[in-house]
């Protein structure tokens, strides 16, 4: 089956993220010898992902010169300014455990039409697992198609985040945030690559994501991903625009749910962080309840009942992403599952 089943731009948008791979793949035996510069306090580029944002631009661009690009080396310096397509690019995600020959790190490539992503492509050189979504159609791994997690308390959850590391973070904020999804999950993990967090969980590989900092091009393909498996993304405050707010939250429903009633309070798009200082969110119902959208109940988190939450409303229309329907105890509900032309992935 043609790639232009799943999506008409899918079999560009994966032959430039394999090639960029390939040349990531290529230069990680010989890491040590890669110039490097930094961007600031303990960020850093390499020529790799230099090479490999190019690589991808150029095929982008050779198919479709009309398209804009937005690419997180080199901006918007190439392609149309004014275009209503617009491809974007993170040539090389998980820079800082490429540098230390940790293998885990990814391509991610996603097309953003009027505002809102419509494919997405997550390429692992080192595993040679390659992920992708298009709007509508579903989310697969290798031909495999994706489902995220059944899991439906946060206590059993296994979570992934990212840690702060620039200059000005809140560590301590940040550490208050951590400290209150632990206890309410059953272990955290920190990988280093926020597009690989996001399609594991569009896999059920874990069942939620957070972090704050995050660019356009961090998520945007893993985004879809998650929302195309039936899971749904959004920002701290549960409001479905997130692409550009710099806070990212991503599970089942369900999970999302939860997982929203602790973290609003550490939005910068609703309510404000919480100050130094300050007590943090408690487990008890009544201290959550101010959290919770009004008709999420406020039983404790690990005694929670399995009736089906309602969900925070999605914002409106015109944001750059949507939230997928919602999946009941693992089971497709109608408009999530694949149509049976394209069940099987077509690649």
């Amino acid at each position: 089956m043609a790639t232009s089943t799943l999506h008409p731009m899918a079999s560009v948008a994966i032959k430039a993220a394999r090639a960029a791979g390939d040349t990531i793949h290529r230069a990680a035996p010989n890491v040590e010898s890669i110039r490097v510069s930094q961007k600031q306090g303990n960020d850093f580029v390499t020529e790799v992902d230099q090479a490999a944002e190019q690589l991808i631009i150029d095929i982008l661009l050779d198919a479709y010169p009309a398209h804009g690009i937005w690419a997180e080396e080199s901006g918007r310096e190439r392609g149309n300014p004014d275009a209503t397509s617009v491809w974007i690019i993170d040539p090389l995600d998980g820079t800082m455990n490429f540098l230390h020959g940790l293998p885990v790190y990814c391509v991610s490539i996603a097309l953003l039409v009027r505002q809102r992503v419509e494919l997405g492509v997550i390429y692992d050189p080192t595993r040679n697992d390659l992920f992708i979504a298009a709007r509508g159609r579903g989310a697969f791994k290798n031909q495999q198609r994706l489902r995220v997690s059944k899991r439906t308390h946060l206590k059993t959850c296994l979570l992934s985040t990212g840690f702060p590391f620039r200059p000005g973070d809140d560590v301590p904020t940040y550490l208050r945030m951590m400290g209150d999804m632990i206890v309410r999950s059953s272990g955290m993990r920190r990988l280093g690559s926020a597009a690989l967090d996001l399609a594991y969980v569009a896999a059920g590989y874990t069942d939620g994501f957070f972090e704050k900092g995050l660019q356009s091009w961090d998520v945007a393909a893993g985004s879809l991903l998650v929302q195309e498996a039936g899971g749904l993304v959004g920002n701290f405050s549960g409001d479905a625009a997130f692409l550009e707010q710099r806070e990212c939250v991503a599970a089942s429903p369900r999970i999302y749910a939860q997982m929203v009633a602790v973290l609003r309070s550490y939005s910068a798009v609703g309510k404000q962080p919480v100050a130094s200082g300050e007590p943090r969110p408690s487990m008890e119902a009544s201290s959550l309840a101010p959290l919770l959208p009004a008709s999420v109940p406020t039983a404790p988190l690990a005694t929670e009942t399995t009736t089906a939450e309602t969900l925070p409303a999605e914002s409106s229309s015109a944001q750059p992403s949507s939230a997928a329907p919602a999946v009941e105890h693992g089971v497709p509900q109608p408009g999530i599952d694949t149509p049976p032309a394209v069940r099987d992935a077509p690649w």
